[in-house]
């Protein structure tokens, strides 16, 4: 009897060792991550670079503030290659003062320069029908809306940010 017991307790033993090792393993794991991330944003810290809101760096591009939703605050900016990816919780459709309607995927990327955003993927415009936003470029006190065709819209409508409504798809 003795005999099983010590087998029980010694595979008891065991197993719970072995939890506690893995427990320690995905804890180490986890503080590396945190580091890695820390250190990123200890080097753009000593860089001088914080990652400024989205109106901002958009009005910094001079594009108008409100062209995202109000709820698409994390974004990614490689200012190297001037790739953007903005994230938006879930799909939705933006109205604007002059009428016009965007709809907006989950993410959204494009190339950013001064005055205009190009290469995008992930907006969309209805123009009849719902159409590609290709590119957003700004001239003055307008915007120009390249869809299929190119649509001039006044810069005006798009300097406010709204709420975006959820549709089912993009």
């Amino acid at each position: 009897m003795d005999q099983v017991l010590n087998k029980v307790g010694s595979y008891w033993l065991g197993q719970k060792a072995n939890k506690e090792l893995n427990s320690v393993g995905n804890d180490i794991n986890s503080l590396s991550s945190s580091i890695e991330g820390g250190a990123k944003w200890l080097v753009n810290k000593m860089k001088g670079k914080m990652q400024q809101p989205l109106p901002e760096l958009l009005k910094e591009y001079d594009l108008a503030v409100g062209i995202f939703p109000r709820d698409a605050t994390n974004y990614e900016f490689n200012e190297e290659t001037g790739k953007l990816t903005v994230f938006i919780p879930s799909v939705c459709e933006v109205g604007y003062k002059d009428s016009s309607v965007l709809r907006f995927s989950t993410a959204v990327t494009g190339y950013l320069e001064k005055g205009k955003l190009s290469d995008i993927e992930g907006i969309k415009t209805k123009i009849m029908i719902w159409v590609k936003v290709s590119c957003i470029t700004s001239d003055g006190s307008k915007l120009y809306f390249t869809a299929g065709i190119k649509k001039t819209r006044s810069r005006e409508a798009y300097e406010v940010l709204r709420d975006g409504v959820s549709v089912e798809k993009f």
